[in-house]
């Protein structure tokens, strides 16, 4: 009997789904220690970047479930 799954938590608070279906996520680096990073580096963490096809497909099994 294996029912409906839960959908993943943590994924959800952290990924967004487009409208074409593509993952966007947030950079890593922005928390702390800024004051040692250029303004070069602090305006490409801004920046949300796509997720990778492969993992796309994962993350979509953890996010669809139920």
């Amino acid at each position: 009997m294996a029912g409906k799954g839960k959908t993943h938590r943590g994924i959800q608070k952290r990924v967004k789904i487009t409208a074409t279906g593509k993952i966007t996520r947030k950079r890593a680096g922005k928390s702390h220690l800024l004051s040692n990073k250029s303004g070069k580096q602090l305006r490409r963490l801004r920046s949300t970047k796509t997720v990778p096809a492969h993992i796309t497909k994962q993350l979509k099994r953890e996010l669809t479930k139920g």
